[in-house]
């Protein structure tokens, strides 16, 4: 009697059964009959059978293996684990598929939450945690990760078409937000590399734009990258025909900010065979044009929300004026000025000790500074006996001030469809895709450097960050009570290591040992369970460099 392992692949998906067999003889003929299909038992008790089926000529030696045992401390479990986990929940793991392509992407995916870095540094993390055992990988390097950023980008809408599918399993969605930003690149061979507006605020220095899709909750159902000089508008169509051809079904909302959603992009949702609708914002001096077309009322803008529709154009305008944000508006202006007046008085003091200082050159710099400040529509320059003064212009600031705070938005739906509130509520939703921009580019998945060149791979790239995110927004929600941070969590899951366990320099096992509290209570928190053992398959990964030098050490 022995038990036998299967392993079988149909469709690219692999499957194991474990079966308890038995060998016979008929009429002279050597034949094989299934006795059992074991395959439901865990891992710990297949193991256990294969133990006493080894051991069945004398069940005493069981006793005695305690002395034939040998124990060392295996790999980080806790990290890999979990993120396994969550991303399964999550139906990442069921997008990207089974093959090894699909593997070695989830991994780099789970690396990013764990670690951030370039694939060389994803190799070198596999070594310390158990991620082939978990993750099923076979042996890879760092070439390997980044041919699999392009394999990523081959397959980006697929797997992003599986993904909306699992959030929305009627494959509709009614709403979208949609943002774009800019992330600078260290050196200048990035083939999508340009210069452009930089949100960044670094100048001199090559840039990619990257626009984000999510639905009404924030969460990303598509990213894109683009080259660094391309505008915001330019970016829009795109995301229309996605909608249209993808995740489209009904009436469809599109919600961007004022400089997204403008008179063409208009244009093209109208020209969409499907129901399409904009929600977007104004710009101050098209604020200023209505109030002077009668259109909108300045008694309108209060601290609640008001509405007006314009018949001429079939839309309606949603304002409101924000208290909080006028008086932030209003503290800066005066700061703004507070500076302007202490380079005024530092040029009166230099005037003062310098008599060969000229007057125009003090004046010259004021100025300067003033346009820099953009204060120069209620703020004068004026001199009189080599001393510099600032006049304010009270009732050019009076005007200035009048929309402090206020804004308006602007859409084509119907008071039927939508509300005011939730016109305004919806706008106000485009700040869960800044938090993702905020996530990604800045705090935990470090979004750059980006230490890719080839235009595939940085979308790739890109791409491995959003998949990461939807982790790491999952483990916030889920640690949220706890007062951790996803970083903090990780790290105290990492150090949950797994006992490797040796019989008899034969049988190798990966054993789990039970958590401490700390660790029990961020699992339970996150919904994963620990198996108490896990296969081992002796998979392990070396950098390119590290791999080079022990095959000649070898030879």
């Amino acid at each position: 009697m022995r038990l036998d392992t299967i392993q079988k692949t149909v469709n690219g998906k692999t499957y194991t059964s474990h079966l308890l067999r038995q060998a016979f003889r008929d009429n002279g003929k050597v034949r094989h009959r299934t006795i059992a299909n074991l395959t439901k038992c865990r891992d710990d008790e297949i193991e256990a059978i294969r133990l006493a089926l080894k051991h069945k000529g004398d069940l005493t030696q069981l006793a005695s293996l305690k002395y034939d045992l040998v124990i060392k401390q295996g790999l980080a479990i806790g990290a890999v684990f979990t993120l396994w986990s969550v991303a399964k929940r999550l139906g990442v793991i069921a997008a990207l598929g089974t093959s090894q392509h699909a593997k070695q992407a989830a991994w780099q995916v789970l690396a990013r939450v764990i670690d951030q870095g370039s694939r060389l540094s994803a190799v070198r993390l596999a070594g310390t945690h158990a991620a082939c055992d978990v993750v099923g990988l076979q042996d890879f390097n760092e070439d390997d990760l980044y041919v699999n950023l392009d394999w990523l980008h081959e397959h980006q809408a697929e797997i992003e078409n599986r993904l909306f599918r699992h959030r929305h399993p009627d494959g509709k969605a009614n709403l979208f937000l949609y943002d774009v930003t800019s992330s600078y690149l260290e050196g200048v061979k990035n083939e999508l590399g340009a210069f452009g507006y930089s949100r960044d605020k670094k100048t001199g220095k090559l840039q990619i734009v990257i626009g984000m899709l999510c639905d009404e909750q924030g969460w990303p159902l598509s990213i894109e990258v683009f080259p660094g000089n391309t505008t915001d508008t330019k970016t829009f169509g795109s995301q229309v025909r996605k909608v249209a051809q993808r995740f489209g079904g009904g009436s469809v909302t599109f919600v961007g900010d004022r400089g997204m959603i403008k008179g063409p992009q208009i244009d093209l949702l109208s020209e969409q065979e499907d129901d399409f609708h904009y929600i977007t914002a104004i710009t101050k001096p098209q604020i200023e044009k209505l109030l002077k077309r009668k259109v909108l009322q300045r008694e309108l803008f209060e601290e609640t929300v008001a509405e007006v529709t314009d018949s001429d154009e079939s839309v309606r305008y949603v304002v409101r004026r924000n208290p909080l944000r006028a008086a932030e508006v209003s503290g800066t202006r005066e700061s703004k000025f507070a500076s302007l007046q202490a380079l005024q008085r530092k040029e009166n003091v230099y005037l003062g000790e310098h008599p060969r200082a000229t007057l125009a050159a003090a004046v010259r710099r004021v100025e300067a500074k003033l346009t820099k400040l953009r204060l120069s529509s209620w703020v004068s320059v004026t001199s009189q006996q080599r001393t510099l003064s600032l006049v304010r212009d009270s009732e050019a600031l009076a005007q200035e001030a009048n929309l402090d705070g206020c804004y308006c938005l602007k859409t084509d739906l119907d008071t039927a469809q939508a509300s005011k509130e939730l016109v305004h509520d919806r706008y106000k939703d485009l700040a869960k895709v800044e938090w993702v921009f905020r996530t990604c580019k800045m705090f935990h998945l470090e979004l750059r450097p980006v230490n890719v060149r080839k235009e595939t791979r940085t979308r790739g790239h890109a791409f491995v960050v959003m998949l990461a995110y939807l982790i790491v927004r999952e483990l916030t929600e889920c640690w949220q009570k706890l007062e951790l941070t996803v970083e903090e969590g990780i790290k105290e899951l990492s150090s949950l290591c797994m006992d490797e366990v040796t019989i008899k320099d034969e049988t190798t096992i990966h054993q789990i040992p039970q958590p401490r509290e700390t660790l029990a209570q961020l699992l339970k928190a996150a919904d994963v369970e620990l198996p108490p053992v896990l296969p081992y398959s002796g998979t392990r990964v070396y950098t390119r460099k590290k791999l080079t030098s022990e095959r000649k050490a070898n030879d």
